[in-house]
């Protein structure tokens, strides 16, 4: 059984609907999840640029509370914070809708405006890099355990394959 886990999220969009799914592991050199959760959920807002948070944010809930193993760090496909003014991201919503108590670790593969250079990292051999923001955590630390996932390319190999379990519906 799993003890203390990171939790990687992401979810898939169609019509209406999403397909949300959460991989546990316990280690950031992990290759492989101990456990994969999933929920689906109807009636999903539309996409409104600004407001992301308010599509993604109760549907990643959803599958928080299915979880009962303690989740030590959440890693979403996307920003914290953004920018260099650190606007509330989804990841900031859900770090506050968490009580502040577990931090949380954005991936984004897309620079948004006035990223700072400090949350770029680059993984493998890739010349383009990933955009790494977080509340709860050093930036340093969470650059460092995202670099130290497992995978030599830019996208660690769980983050990779939790997207493309979310896809399969």
């Amino acid at each position: 059984m799993c003890k203390s886990m990171i939790l990687c999220i992401d979810a898939y969009y169609f019509n209406k609907k999403a397909k949300v799914y959460g991989g546990l592991f316990q280690s950031w050199t992990d290759s492989t999840f101990c456990k994969v959760y999933n929920c689906d959920c109807d009636d999903v807002l539309p996409y409104e640029p600004g407001s992301f948070y308010q599509r993604e944010l109760p549907c990643i809930k959803k599958l928080i509370y299915k979880i009962s193993e303690p989740i030590e760090v959440i890693i979403i496909d996307g920003y914290v914070t953004l920018g260099s003014d650190m606007k509330k991201g989804l990841g900031a919503h859900l770090y506050e809708e968490l009580n502040q108590r577990i931090p949380v670790i954005g991936v984004a593969k897309n620079k948004f405006k006035d990223t700072p250079e400090e949350c770029f990292i680059f993984r493998g051999q890739s010349l383009s890099p990933l955009y790494i923001t977080c509340l709860g955590i050093p930036l340093e630390m969470a650059k460092k355990y995202i670099n130290s996932m497992f995978g030599e390319y830019r996208i660690p190999l769980l983050l990779k394959e939790i997207d493309k379990i979310s896809r399969s519906i």
